[in-house]
């Protein structure tokens, strides 16, 4: 009972601290007389101070909401002004690519007319473009390692330098964009490298040149094959559906088919690309990087 007793105390004693007022006084110097009284006690300055901070709160508030101003705030900028910063970030992104594609472009004119690249030659600007653009890319310290230990185990292998035929001058197009399935076996009379791909993915001319086959057969589908220079021919087998007929040009890149999965010798939807030379099936591996 004695610490209740004790408690209790305290608490009329917090209250009437707490509840006390206090008298402040204005008064006039020369004449003593009191100009201004005020009785303030401790809880009334409390709930002022309160009263002033709920106003301040809520006049920012409404700034917040009803001006301009929230969005220079963190987290408060509009759908608008979102969506304009996006275009805008696009557009520099897209500017940049262009002008360093155009800084590429007119360097490849420079080295044309300081006799660095043959006007005959059968690079296109793109072309050499594309080539200078990965020149400029830094090698890393994982590309250079495989790069050096390809050249030491191919050192003594005479078969690769005599199995490619002369290419000088001639970008390869990877065909299609997948998986290697079957490769290359002129053993196994396979002349041509398989590659699995998604239904409907683009078939690319690997070089420039022209349609000089473009039709439908019972095992092997619809076929496109195309005349190159250098007396390559490329062949494409299985496809879904054909872009181009017999005796349209085409750029290398260029989309000529589809691939599918027709024809009575497909398992799947792949392409089955072949590489002709002077009359000859090689290896598409030795030329394009699947």
């Amino acid at each position: 009972m004695t610490a209740n007793k004790k408690k209790k105390k305290r608490r009329k004693a917090f209250w009437s601290n707490i509840k006390f007022k206090y008298r402040l006084t204005i008064t006039n110097e020369n004449t003593l007389e009191d100009i201004v009284t005020l009785r303030v006690s401790k809880l009334n300055g409390i709930s002022v101070l309160l009263s002033v901070l709920t106003v301040l709160f809520l006049i920012a508030s409404l700034i917040v909401a009803f001006t301009p101003l929230r969005n220079y705030l963190p987290g408060y900028m509009n759908s608008e002004i979102r969506a304009q910063v996006v275009e805008n970030a696009l557009r520099v992104d897209s500017l940049q690519q262009l002008v360093d594609r155009q800084n590429l472009y007119i360097m490849n004119i420079q080295d044309i007319f300081q006799g660095r690249i043959k006007a005959d030659t059968v690079h296109s600007i793109d072309s050499l473009t594309t080539v200078r653009e990965d020149s400029l890319m830094e090698r890393t310290q994982r590309e250079a390692e495989f790069r050096k230990q390809y050249e030491e185990t191919e050192k003594y292998n005479l078969t690769s330098i005599t199995s490619r035929p002369e290419v000088d001058g001639l970008i390869f197009y990877r065909p299609t964009r997948g998986m290697i399935s079957s490769p290359f076996n002129a053993e196994k009379k396979h002349f041509g490298t398989d590659i699995a791909a998604n239904p409907g993915e683009s078939v690319l001319a690997t070089l420039d040149g022209t349609v000089i086959l473009s039709t439908y057969t019972a095992e092997t589908g619809y076929l496109i094959e195309v005349q190159h220079n250098q007396d390559f021919v490329s062949v494409y087998k299985h496809c879904g559906s054909l872009l181009k007929r017999e005796g349209d040009t085409v750029k290398g890149g260029e989309a000529i088919a589809l691939v599918g999965n027709t024809g009575q010798l497909t398992t799947g939807p792949h392409l089955h690309f072949e590489l002709w030379h002077k009359g000859r099936a090689v290896n598409p591996e030795l030329y394009i990087v699947f």
